[in-house]
């Protein structure tokens, strides 16, 4: 069985502008090694970093060879939980973040992200990183 995981978007931003030789060959390996996940909100964080109708129509494409998911029924209660819990610590985490962590955990996915506050996400949400090739 292959490895599932969720590459987020700071990973996706950065194999598109291919600014990290070392990050973009560990994605294309994972490309063909392992089943990439995508939830939704992710799509929606690239478009909305498009620059123009062509890097959308592009997204739109490069998406449909994934697998898209969804929420389930308790995926935002729980997503927002994650952020109050945080927030209860004095801490502020994006709660798009916490969305991915969650769905994450219930997919059973890993992440491969270059934001560093996943690190504090992952010990709270019991959910397992990737750690990026960078350089």
């Amino acid at each position: 069985m292959k490895d599932k995981i969720i590459i987020d978007t700071s990973v996706w931003i950065d194999y598109f502008q291919k600014a990290n030789s070392d990050l973009s060959n560990q994605v294309y390996k994972l490309l063909s090694q392992a089943d990439i996940y995508v939830p939704k909100i992710i799509i929606a964080e690239l478009i909305q970093g498009a620059h123009s109708e062509k890097e959308v129509a592009l997204i739109k494409e490069f998406i449909e060879a994934f697998r898209i998911i969804g929420e389930g029924i308790d995926t935002w209660f729980n997503a927002g939980s994650l952020s109050y819990t945080f927030k209860k610590k004095g801490r502020t985490v994006n709660l798009t973040d916490c969305y991915i962590a969650v769905t994450a955990k219930e997919q059973n996915c890993s992440i491969l992200t270059l934001d560093k506050h996943f690190k504090e996400i992952e010990k709270e949400a019991g959910i397992k990183l990737i750690t990026p090739s960078v350089k």
